[in-house]
């Protein structure tokens, strides 16, 4: 509200903290005072600044005998200021990553108490079902499971409640009451067929848990596919796999309709992202070799990001730009070669879907089940 509120009442957090020793000071979303000084709008006597200054000051002025603690929580570690960071201030640091599958089941068991859950549960299950699930997504899913059984005048809340919360939390809730021709029906149904096809060819690929033709959030239509373990690194051959897989729907529209429609925009996206990252990013292109090209640039003060700095020459951006087709290119040919030598079975799939609108994984292996040579792994693609 006034000029030097914030350093002040820093002053006074900790002359209290010293007064109550032994003590922690705990400061959450630290990033809100101390991001890193020198590029605010307001100059060098900005307000923010002289608190962070003030906060500086502060932690330098602890005697050997001072019996005070001061942790920091942010989602931001890249934009705090490097004073705040050195060796006397917050010099340690611990990384809270996303929960692994036993962190899953942990914090499932934590959020199931109190709740009335039915004897077919399985929270091992659930957790499998929940890769990069974090807490509060883990707390949403419980939520969700137990408005689903509440609204079917349950008394306990079943496994396939959480299930289907599983998918409200990804995807966002059904939308039944949206009117769709037959025409358009069968193109969504041919399109998720068509991924769930692909996918399922490919041992690098996710393993097809679900389809379905209802429309869910933004989407007409979804297939579910999740890795069977937690994984901390992806191969080449894995995010290849990737983007054979979400190039699916859109080789299934193109063989199947000979035309192609608006639903693949945001595999698109995607598919355009993931092959950008492998190329400029993880040095996975043979011809631009082991280099990482481009740089975030960042307005500090209002925490966006400002485009890319680029550090190569308009011929290599040429280069970069070539190998990103490329990638996506070969990958849309493997797709669509996939689907036609299963022509027969994207058929089967597709018609299933128009008849029951879901299937199960149990029920699109029945249909399909995965092809001998998927051993094999994955088609390598030239990059």
């Amino acid at each position: 509200m006034f000029v030097g509120v914030g350093a002040s009442r820093v002053r006074d957090l900790f002359e209290q903290a010293k007064k109550h020793a032994p003590c922690i000071i705990f400061i959450d979303e630290i990033d809100a005072v101390g991001r890193q000084r020198g590029a605010g709008l307001g100059g060098s006597h900005d307000e923010r600044e002289q608190t962070l200054n003030q906060m500086l000051v502060e932690m330098d002025g602890f005697n050997t005998d001072t019996n005070v603690i001061i942790i920091a929580a942010t989602n931001r570690p890249d934009i705090l200021d490097p004073a705040l960071l050195r060796p006397g201030r917050f010099d340690r640091r611990v990384v809270l990553d996303r929960p692994d599958i036993r962190g899953r089941e942990a914090i499932l068991k934590v959020h199931i108490k109190g709740k009335p859950i039915a004897p077919d549960v399985d929270l091992s299950v659930l957790a499998k079902m929940t890769p990069g699930f974090v807490g509060a997504d883990i707390e949403n899913l419980i939520n969700e499971g137990a408005i689903l059984a509440a609204r079917q005048n349950k008394k306990q809340i079943s496994q396939k409640n959480f299930e289907e919360s599983i998918e409200r939390v990804i995807a966002g809730p059904e939308r039944k009451s949206r009117l769709i021709s037959e025409e358009e029906k069968r193109v969504i149904a041919y399109h998720e067929a068509g991924h769930a096809i692909v996918m399922s060819s490919m041992a690098e690929a996710n393993k097809v848990q679900k389809i379905s033709i209802i429309s869910r959030g933004m989407a007409a239509g979804y297939t579910i596919a999740i890795p069977e373990n937690d994984q901390v690194l992806i191969s080449k051959n894995k995010m290849i796999a990737e983007i054979i897989g979400l190039l699916g729907g859109r080789a299934s529209e193109e063989i199947v309709f000979n035309d192609i429609t608006s639903g693949a925009a945001n595999d698109l996206d995607r598919v355009t992202k993931l092959a950008r990252k492998m190329v400029t990013q993880l040095g996975m292109s043979s011809d631009l070799g082991p280099l990482v090209y481009g740089k975030k640039d960042e307005l500090i003060f209002l925490g966006k990001e400002f485009g890319e700095q680029r550090n190569y020459s308009d011929a290599t951006a040429e280069k970069i730009d070539h190998e990103i087709l490329k990638v996506v290119n070969d990958a849309y040919k493997q797709a669509k070669k996939i689907l036609t030598k299963y022509r027969k079975k994207l058929d089967e799939v597709a018609n299933k879907l128009l008849e029951v609108e879901t299937l199960s994984k149990k029920d699109f292996e029945k249909i399909f089940p995965p092809p001998v040579e998927k051993n094999s792994g994955v088609p390598t693609i030239a990059t």
